[in-house]
């Protein structure tokens, strides 16, 4: 089956946005976990931000993450036409 030219621009658009989605949860997983020392020098609330960042700061990064790329596929499904609606 040949893709349309609608098609692949949907997928493009997908797979730009997963790509951005990957590198921010990279970031916050592998980046701030490999400068946890020097993040330990600045602190928030009183606690150092590698161990904000490891015990919530990242968990809400990863809820946020799942948040956007699931109101962006809705919005994006909607506009091309192939979201699940009620069946009627």
């Amino acid at each position: 089956m040949e893709l349309t030219e609608k098609h692949k621009e949907y997928w493009r658009r997908n797979l730009v946005v997963t790509a951005v989605l990957l590198v921010i949860w990279f970031v916050a997983t592998f980046v701030l976990g490999w400068y946890a020392r020097e993040l330990n020098e600045i602190t928030i609330l009183g606690w150092p931000v590698a161990f904000y960042m490891s015990a919530q700061g990242s968990l809400a990064i990863y809820v946020a993450i799942i948040w956007y790329y699931a109101h962006y596929m809705n919005k994006l499904d909607l506009e091309y036409g192939v979201h699940e609606g009620e069946e009627s």
